[in-house]
């Protein structure tokens, strides 16, 4: 397969708070689908980050809306956004349908899981 460009998504808070970016984008990357064993980084499933009145909005999705591990997977992507963000957070569920395309760097799926 032909190399494919990593695109970082990018979040309201890459414009407003663009020094809080990397922490942010790291501590959200601790937070692994099991499923797939990805982290959610990778996956694209944070949509969206944006600070509004001293408290981080974070907008998620995930892989599939009966996720087994979707509850887990919110409250660890709430704790960790606290971390990386040092304020309190709130998660909001985005109703978009997740697929491949939403995925930061699509040739890890190379591995062979989804051929």
């Amino acid at each position: 397969m032909a190399e494919t460009e990593v695109k970082e998504i990018q979040w309201t808070l890459h414009q407003t708070h663009p020094e809080r970016v990397q922490e942010v984008r790291a501590k959200l990357s601790e937070v692994i689908d099991p499923e797939i064993g990805m982290n959610i980084i990778q996956l694209g499933l944070i949509r969206e980050v944006e600070i509004e009145n001293g408290i981080g909005h974070v907008k998620m999705i995930l892989t599939t809306p009966f996720c087994p591990y979707g509850p887990a997977m919110i409250e660890m992507t709430k704790a960790k956004a606290v971390e990386g963000m040092n304020m309190p957070v709130n998660i909001e569920m985005g109703m978009d349908m997740w697929d491949f395309s939403m995925m930061e760097d699509p040739s890890a799926l190379d591995w062979g899981m989804y051929a």
